[in-house]
């Protein structure tokens, strides 16, 4: 069969990764979870020439307890219930890609707001906060992940104009008392869960809310193996 005449260029096939990349940051379930991220990246790192980048990272994710047998997606199992966890584990691939030059924030914090922020937020945490919360307290996020619809859970990622700042992380729940994927849900507004930020330790990151600490789930998801 032959050729197009005219083929993408390297340069064009870059682009496209990046941006279908980020779109599957934001909405990874829809595009297949973190074996479709890993796609993108692996297809990415391989138009830069540099396959190995992933490896490396992966094993600085393992040292920091953040790989497990089921990927990014198995270290919130047991602090994230239901599949918010997914939303968290987006959020870990996208603080690579922003590492990498590739993610595409839709919003960025002053240095002085930034720093604010990580200052305080750990104390601010202490109490239970909604969605609106966070919003009004530190404004739109760099990064949605997950929709806008209140009734679902999602992942809120706050970044610095400085790009070697660390991404500052609010999980943010909505379900049942009873079953976590069950629906209506019980708010009419996502409850924050914990913040998350940090190089460290990967549990020592976290900040929980008294909401947080109550909704950890009791056994691992079976989607968790």
């Amino acid at each position: 069969m032959p050729l197009p005449n005219s083929l993408a260029t390297a340069e064009e096939i870059h682009t496209h990764l990046v941006d279908q990349l980020n779109l599957a940051l934001r909405r990874p379930g829809m595009f297949g979870g973190e074996m479709a991220l890993r796609i993108l990246i692996d297809h990415l790192l391989f138009v830069e020439r540099q396959p190995e980048a992933i490896d490396q990272q992966q094993r600085e994710w393992e040292d920091r307890g953040l790989w497990t047998s089921i990927g990014v997606a198995g270290a919130f199992c047991d602090l994230i219930p239901g599949r918010n966890y997914e939303y968290g584990m987006a959020s870990v691939y996208a603080e690579f890609a922003q590492r990498r030059g590739w993610l595409k924030p839709d919003e960025v914090l002053a240095a002085g707001a930034y720093d604010a922020l990580r200052g305080r937020v750990r104390q601010w945490a202490a109490e239970d906060r909604t969605w609106p919360d966070v919003t009004v307290e530190f404004g739109a996020p760099s990064v949605l992940f997950g929709g806008s619809n209140p009734l679902y859970g999602k992942t809120l990622g706050y970044l610095s104009e400085d790009p070697t700042q660390p991404m500052v992380v609010f999980h943010l729940w909505n379900g049942t008392a009873s079953e976590t994927d069950s629906w209506p849900p019980d708010h009419e507004q996502p409850l924050l869960l914990a913040v998350r930020f940090g190089e460290g330790p990967f549990r020592r990151s976290f900040t929980f809310t008294p909401e947080g600490e109550r909704r950890k789930p009791q056994q691992t998801s079976p989607e968790c193996g």
